[in-house]
C-alpha cells in the first residue's frame, strides 16, 4: 500500500482549473498540470482496505491500489505496466470517465474517496513522455482476419487486443477519421483530439489496419464482409437519438445536440464544409433538453460560442447534494453533480416538461413551452409516476434548443439488416458471450449495451476480443485472458 496514515495526514485535491474568463475563449484542456509531489500525496490517501471495492465500481478491473502505491512511490514504470495491463486507454477514462471507481473507494465512505482518475492520467502521460507507450506488434501471426465495424472506445480496444493476439485486423469507420464519439461528440476541452492521434500511431505501428471513410452495408455489403474476413465485430454504437416529436418539432433552431457538438468539433479541426447549415449559439438564448454529460457539453460549448443565455431543464427531479440512501456505498450514488461546463455559466432547471416549440413568423422557434412535474408514487407503491403541476405553465424565450435526451439504440439500416443478427426488446444487437446469431459475428460497446459509459465500452471491446479469439481458435482458452498483457507477444 501507499503511506498507512495518508488519508489522514493529506485531503483529497484536484488540478486547478483554468480561469473560466480564460477558458472559455479557447477549446482547450481545462485542468493545469502538476507536479510529482501533487500526485505523491494524492496516491498516499489510498488505503490498505483489505478488500479494495474500487476494484468492483470500476468495469475494467483496473489494480487500483497497486498503482496508486507504485505512483506514491514514485515508480511511474512500474505503475504504468500496472495499469496498461487492465485499460487500454487510460488517456481516455483518465479524462473523461465519471470515476465509479471513486463512488466504490472505502475511503468516500466517510471521507471524499482517493483521486483514481487523476493518478490513472498522470501515470499515462508519464508513460507517454518517458517513450514507454511503444509499437510492440505480436512476433507471430494466426493467418487469421477480422473486421471490426466502428471506430469508437470499443472498436478500438477489441482492435488492440485482437492484434496483440496475432490475427490480422482491420478498423473500419464511416466518418473521415478513427475515434466516434471520442473523436466527434466529446468536445476538446474534455479531450483534444492529439490524444487520440497520438494512440493510433501505436496501433498502427502494431499492424492494425485504419479504413476510414468506408460505411460498412453501404460502400462494403455484407455478403463482402463475410467472405473477406474470418470473423466480424460490430461496434458501432448507440446512434440513433431519442427525439421530442411535440409540436413545432421541424421548426428552426430545434436541433439533436449531436448535430451541434459535432459540427463544433470538426470546426476545431479546422473542416469548414459540413453535410447541413451551420449552427451557431452565437448571441442566442440557448436551451438544453438533458441534463446528462451530452448536455453539460452542450452547455460548455455554447458558452465558448459566446451564447448570450444558457438553460439546462430536466424532466426528472433535482438529486440531493450528497449521496441519498437509495444509492448507499459502493453503488453509483444519484447526486448532484456539477460539471466544469456547468461552472462556466448555466441556469439549471428540474423537474420540468416540455410541451410545445413556439415560432415566429419566419418558422423560427422562438420559445418553449414548458410545465413543472413532480413525481408521486402510484397507488399501489410500485413506481412513480409523472404529474403536471396546476399554474405552473410558463414560456421561455429561446432562438436554439438542443436535444439531449439520450440515444434509444443503433442504426438498423445498413449492416445490421443485412447480416440478420437477432435484435434485444431494447432494438440492440442480441448477443451470447458477445456472439450474435449469426455464427462469426461478434458485437460490443454502445451497439450491444445500450448508451453507456467510455469505461464500459473499453471492457466491452476486450471482453468481444476474447470471445472472437476462442472462436477462431476453436478453443475454450484465450491468451487474452491473461492481465499480463506482456505474455501477448511471447
Amino acid at each position: 500500500m501507499a503511506d498507512i496514515n495518508g488519508f489522514l495526514k493529506h485531503e483529497r485535491n484536484l488540478p486547478k482549473k483554468r480561469e473560466v474568463k480564460e477558458r472559455v475563449n479557447d477549446y482547450k484542456e481545462i485542468y493545469q498540470p502538476v507536479d510529482e509531489e501533487f500526485n505523491n500525496k494524492q496516491a498516499a490517501r489510498c488505503m490498505d482496505c483489505g478488500v479494495p471495492f474500487c476494484h468492483n465500481g470500476c468495469p475494467l478491473g483496473n489494480v487500483i491500489p497497486d498503482f496508486n502505491d507504485a505512483v506514491y512511490r514514485k515508480e511511474y514504470k512500474e505503475a504504468y505496466d500496472i495499469l496498461s495491463s487492465t485499460n487500454n486507454f487510460p488517456e481516455f477514462t483518465g479524462r473523461i470517465c465519471p470515476a465509479p471507481c471513486e463512488a466504490a473507494c472505502v475511503l468516500g465512505i466517510n471521507s471524499d474517496p482517493v483521486t483514481i482518475e487523476h493518478i490513472e492520467k498522470s501515470i499515462i502521460e508519464e508513460a507517454f513522455n518517458q517513450g514507454w507507450v511503444k509499437s510492440n506488434p505480436p512476433k507471430n501471426r494466426t493467418g487469421k482476419t477480422v473486421a471490426v465495424v466502428g471506430s469508437g472506445p470499443a472498436g478500438m480496444a477489441a482492435a488492440v487486443q485482437l492484434n496483440k493476439a496475432g490475427h490480422t485486423v482491420t478498423l473500419f469507420e464511416r466518418n473521415d477519421k478513427i475515434g466516434g464519439l471520442l473523436r466527434y461528440g466529446i468536445p476538446d476541452f474534455k479531450l483534444e483530439k492529439d490524444i487520440i492521434d497520438r494512440r493510433m500511431k501505436v496501433m498502427e505501428a502494431d499492424g492494425i489496419v485504419f479504413k476510414t471513410k468506408t460505411n460498412i452495408g453501404v460502400d462494403i455489403k455484407s455478403d463482402e464482409l463475410m467472405s473477406t474476413f474470418d470473423a466480424v465485430v460490430l461496434t458501432g454504437g448507440s446512434t440513433i437519438p431519442r427525439d421530442l416529436p411535440l409540436p413545432g418539432r421541424n421548426l428552426k433552431g430545434v436541433h439533436y445536440a449531436m448535430e451541434f457538438l459535432e459540427q463544433k468539433n470538426r470546426q476545431v479541426d479546422g473542416q469548414t464544409e459540413f453535410s447541413h447549415d451551420v449552427i451557431s449559439a452565437a448571441g442566442k438564448n440557448v436551451v438544453v433538453i438533458g441534463g446528462g454529460d451530452t448536455g453539460a457539453d452542450c452547455v460548455g460549448t455554447s458558452n465558448r460560442e459566446k451564447a448570450k443565455s444558457v438553460t439546462q431543464i430536466e424532466l426528472l427531479a433535482k438529486p440531493p447534494s450528497n449521496r441519498d440512501e437509495t444509492t448507499p456505498w459502493p453503488l453509483w450514488p444519484m447526486q448532484l453533480r456539477t460539471s466544469t461546463s456547468h461552472e462556466e455559466g448555466c441556469d439549471r432547471q428540474w423537474s420540468m416538461l416540455t410541451k410545445e416549440f413556439i415560432a415566429d413568423e419566419n418558422g423560427q422557434v422562438k420559445a418553449l413551452r414548458i410545465i413543472d412535474v413532480e413525481w408521486k408514487m402510484n397507488p399501489e407503491g410500485i413506481k412513480a409516476e409523472l404529474v403536471e403541476m396546476e399554474d405552473t405553465e410558463r414560456i421561455i424565450d429561446c432562438d436554439l434548443i438542443l436535444l439531449a435526451v439520450g440515444f434509444v439504440h443503433p442504426q438498423h439500416k445498413g449492416i445490421i439488416e443485412q447480416l440478420g443478427v437477432a435484435l434485444d426488446n431494447r432494438g440492440n444487437v442480441q448477443t451470447k458471450k458477445y456472439q450474435t446469431s449469426v455464427e462469426k459475428v461478434f458485437a460490443a460497446g454502445d451497439m450491444r449495451r445500450g448508451q453507456s459509459l467510455v469505461v464500459w465500452a473499453i471492457t466491452e471491446g476486450r471482453e468481444a476480443a476474447i470471445a472472437v479469439d476462442k472462436y477462431l481458435n476453436d478453443s475454450s482458452y484465450s491468451v487474452l485472458e491473461s492481465r499480463d498483457s506482456s505474455k501477448l507477444y511471447v
